[in-house]
């Protein structure tokens, strides 16, 4: 990526206020205002990547989408999924890796379906014969001001499922597909280490996902597959107004004054991604705009 000229932080994107809004989960890029940006203007690839394979959850929005967007830019193969009623941000996302010349596979996959995480992995090894990376990302979250009696089973469920079952299932029916090389990228989040607390259940994901990613790194090293996570901070994406209230400040806490755009938080999926990382595994890569993680 290329990057003629520096850029400060604090003024290099929209900050707070916003537009109150509000949206039904799970959200639509085309309803935010401001809109996001996902690096579709500013990505440029190197070949980082190049004749890589991935699959991506949650890719057609926010980080996903501009994991996307960046992995087919340096030269991947990528196959990403959605919700089935996120077909239209889908859709984009698709457009986004064919424009780069890439090949595009969007699959409308709930990932909190043990089968249909296995039809997922079965479907990325006929398209592509192998799976290069694996960047669990789908989460879902829904916050909860009046306290954990407001939290429902269903809710927790939905959580539980979404951001750990599908990761274990996909991490562990995808490693047979997986070559020496390879590479698992999970999506943790400042919540992992600074809980707020209407939103206790996804914080206690996140935390379980940094410790995943350690306890796998360990398991994995001896076979040459690499296990590492990304940490953002608030990243202006559709699940904020679908899921949280008082999205007018959203971000205003972090030390930079606003949220992250997606296209801040890809590459970090692309460093840790590709072999200039080689080394590098096990790690927690914190991207929150200056908020002190461990």
């Amino acid at each position: 990526m290329t990057d003629p000229s520096p850029q400060d932080p604090v003024t290099r994107h929209p900050r707070p206020d916003f537009p109150e809004q509000d949206q039904t989960h799970p959200g639509r890029t085309g309803a935010m205002d401001p809109p996001p940006d996902h690096g579709e203007e500013s990505y440029r690839g190197s070949g980082l990547l190049q004749g890589r394979t991935a699959v991506v959850t949650g890719g057609d929005s926010g980080i996903g989408r501009a994991v996307c967007l960046a992995y087919a830019r340096e030269g991947a193969d990528v196959m990403f999924t959605h919700l089935p009623e996120e077909h239209d941000d889908a859709r984009e996302t698709v457009r986004l890796i064919e424009e780069a010349g890439r090949k595009a596979v969007a699959v409308a996959c709930d990932i909190r379906d043990e089968a249909r995480c296995a039809s997922l992995i079965e479907r990325a090894v006929d398209e592509f014969g192998r799976i290069d990376l694996l960047v669990n990302n789908a989460a879902y979250q829904m916050a909860q001001t009046d306290g954990i009696e407001a939290i429902s089973t269903e809710q927790f469920d939905r959580v539980m499922k979404t951001n750990l079952y599908g990761m274990f299932w996909l991490t562990r029916m995808a490693l047979p597909h997986m070559p020496r090389g390879g590479c698992v990228l999970n999506t943790t989040s400042v919540q992992a280490y600074q809980p707020s607390p209407p939103l206790l259940d996804y914080a206690m994901t996140k935390a379980a996902i940094v410790a995943f990613t350690h306890g796998l790194a360990q398991m994995l090293a001896p076979r040459g597959i690499r296990v590492n996570a990304v940490a953002p901070g608030p990243v202006w994406t559709p699940l904020i107004p679908a899921t949280m209230p008082g999205t007018a400040e959203f971000g205003k806490q972090s030390p930079l004054g606003r949220p992250a755009q997606p296209a801040e938080m890809a590459p970090a999926y692309v460093f840790l991604a590709s072999s200039r990382a080689s080394y590098i595994t096990g790690e927690i890569l914190n991207a929150t705009g200056g908020t002190p993680l461990p």
